[in-house]
C-alpha cells in the first residue's frame, strides 16, 4: 500500500501497542510514521506511572520490540517481575524510541482530530480504494498515509457515572468533584484523599486498586473513609478467581479486595444506579439513586473506559452496536462470555473494516469490553502489519496464549448472580513466583479495562 500512495503507515498513538506496530513496520522495511497526542511516549501510562502491572514483563514486551531493542544493546529486565506504569515507560518504551529503527519517526503533540480520503467523504466509492488517507492533527497540518494504524486507545474517554449509560442528571456541572481512574492516593495525590471521605464508583480492577491504596490510607490516616458504590448484587466478577487465576498478582487482587470490606475499612453499597449528581450544602458531592443517596468529597470514576470514533466518522467502519468493536471481534470478546483467558487468537480478519487499510489495535479495537491485555495488542499489531506488507500467511497465522482468570462462569461477567454453572475455567494455574515491594500498587493493563491487585500493601492493574 506503501508503494501504491508513495505516502508512509501512519500509526496513532505512541503507547506499547503502537510502537509494537511501529517495530514490526520497521523490521518489515515498511515506510511509517507515528502520531502521539502527548509530550512523550505512553504520555496515558504516564499518568498511571504509580500503579503495578499484575503480568510479569514477559507479557509486556513485543516480540519485534525486543529484537530491535536487543540489537541497540538493551538489557532485558527480569522477566519474572512485575513492572510498574513507569517501568514500563523508562525500562522499554523510551528506550524503543531510542532504537535507529523509531529514532526519528515519532512526533509527539501532535493529536489526530480527523482521518478520511483525500477527496473523499464516506459517501463517494468509485476510486476510494487508490486515495491516500488525510490525517488532519490539531494545529491544522495535514499528513498523508497509505494505511493508518489507530493505536490510540481509551484512556481520554471514561464511561460517565450515570447508570443508564448517560451523564447522570448534573454530572457534567459536578465535573470537579470527580476524579479520573487510579489517581496515586498514597503519593502524588495523597492530600486530596487523607482524612476525607472517598466514593469509588465501578467494579472492574481499577476500581479495586484504588479501594485498596485508600484502604491503607484509612489504615495511616484517621478520619479517612471509603465507600465502595456498585450497580450489581454481586460483586463476584470483581473479587475474581483467587487462587485459580494464572496470573499470581491478579488472583490476589480480588481476594485482597473482599477481605477489606470484610473488615469494615470500606463501606459496600450495592444495587446503587446512579441517577444523578449534585452538590451538598457543604460543598461535597452527593450521589443519588431513587430515595438513597451517597456523598462524598471526592467521586473516582472506575467505570471503564469507551473508544472515541468521532476522528474517523468520515471513514467506513463496520462497528458492533453493542461494544464498538469491529462486528467480526465482539462475539469474540463479549464480556458476558469471555474473561481475559478465553479470548481466543484473532488478528488482521477481525480487525479489518470496510474501509481498507484502516485498524484499530489495542485497547480500542476492544470498544467497550474491558478484556484487553498487552498481549493481545501485540499479536493484533503483529498481524496486521503483516498483512499490510502482503504477507498473508503470516497475517493469518494467529497465535495467543492468555493467562486464564479462574472465573468459570460467564454468567459472572455481568450477572448479579454467582452460579457457576455456565462456563469452565480452561487450563489449570501455573505455579508463578511473584515478588513485590511493599507500599505500592500492583496493576497491569492499559486501557480498554486496567486490571489490578494487591500483595503485602501492593495494588495493581490490566495488561
Amino acid at each position: 500500500m506503501s508503494e501504491q500512495t508513495g505516502a508512509p503507515v501512519v500509526v496513532i498513538g505512541a503507547g506499547p501497542v503502537g510502537l509494537a506496530a511501529a517495530a514490526h513496520l520497521a523490521e518489515r522495511g515498511v515506510e511509517f510514521t507515528v502520531l502521539e497526542s502527548g509530550p512523550s511516549v505512553a504520555a496515558a501510562i504516564e499518568e498511571w506511572r504509580h500503579v503495578k502491572l499484575f503480568s510479569p514483563w514477559r507479557y509486556d514486551i513485543d516480540s519485534a520490540a525486543r529484537r530491535l531493542l536487543e540489537r541497540s544493546g538493551w538489557t532485558e529486565p527480569d522477566l519474572g517481575k512485575l513492572p510498574t506504569g513507569g517501568d514500563l515507560i523508562d525500562s522499554y518504551l523510551a528506550p524503543l524510541t531510542k532504537t535507529p529503527e523509531l529514532d526519528g519517526r515519532i512526533r509527539y503533540d501532535a493529536p489526530v482530530v480527523a482521518v478520511t480520503r483525500v477527496g473523499f467523504d464516506r459517501i463517494r466509492t468509485t476510486g476510494r480504494e487508490a486515495a491516500p488517507f488525510l490525517i488532519r492533527l490539531a494545529d491544522g497540518t495535514e499528513l498523508l498515509a497509505s494505511a493508518v494504524i489507530d493505536a490510540a486507545g481509551t484512556w481520554r474517554e471514561p464511561n460517565v457515572l450515570g447508570g443508564s449509560g448517560i451523564p447522570a442528571r448534573g454530572e457534567v456541572e459536578t465535573v470537579e468533584g470527580v476524579a479520573h481512574a487510579l489517581p496515586d492516593v498514597l503519593g502524588a495525590d495523597r492530600d486530596r484523599y487523607a482524612g476525607r471521605r472517598t466514593a469509588v464508583v465501578g467494579a472492574g480492577h481499577s476500581a479495586a486498586t484504588t479501594l485498596l491504596d485508600l484502604g491503607q490510607l484509612a489504615k495511616e490516616v484517621p478520619g479517612t473513609e471509603v465507600v465502595w458504590v456498585v450497580r450489581g448484587t454481586d460483586q463476584a466478577r470483581t473479587y475474581g478467581g483467587g487462587e485459580a487465576d494464572e496470573l499470581p498478582a491478579r488472583g490476589a487482587l480480588g481476594s485482597r479486595l473482599k477481605k477489606l470490606v470484610q473488615s469494615g475499612r470500606v463501606e459496600l453499597v450495592s444495587s446503587f444506579r446512579i441517577e444523578a449528581i449534585a452538590r451538598a450544602a457543604d460543598s461535597r458531592v452527593r450521589l443519588v439513586s431513587g430515595e438513597r443517596e451517597v456523598v462524598a468529597d471526592t467521586v473516582v470514576n472506575s467505570t471503564g473506559f469507551r473508544p472515541d470514533h468521532g476522528m474517523v466518522s468520515e471513514l467506513r467502519l463496520d462497528l458492533d452496536p453493542i461494544l464498538g468493536s469491529t462486528r467480526a471481534l465482539a462475539p469474540l470478546i463479549d464480556p458476558n462470555k469471555h474473561s481475559c483467558g478465553t479470548v481466543p487468537p484473532h488478528g488482521v480478519d477481525e480487525l479489518a473494516h470496510p474501509e481498507p487499510g484502516y485498524y484499530a489495535v489495542g485497547a480500542k479495537s476492544y470498544g467497550r469490553a474491558p478484556t484487553f491485555l498487552l498481549a493481545t495488542g501485540y499479536e493484533q499489531a503483529r498481524s496486521v502489519v503483516a498483512a499490510l506488507a502482503g504477507d498473508w500467511e503470516a497475517a493469518r497465522d494467529v497465535q495467543l496464549d492468555l493467562p486464564e482468570t479462574g472465573v468459570c462462569s460467564s454468567n459472572l461477567a455481568y450477572g448479579d448472580t454467582a452460579d457457576t454453572a455456565g462456563g469452565c475455567c480452561g487450563p489449570g494455574p501455573q505455579a508463578v513466583e511473584v515478588s513485590a515491594p511493599a507500599g505500592r500498587g500492583l496493576a497491569t493493563g492499559i486501557s480498554g479495562g486496567l486490571l489490578t491487585v494487591v500483595e503485602d500493601k501492593s495494588s495493581g492493574c490490566c495488561g
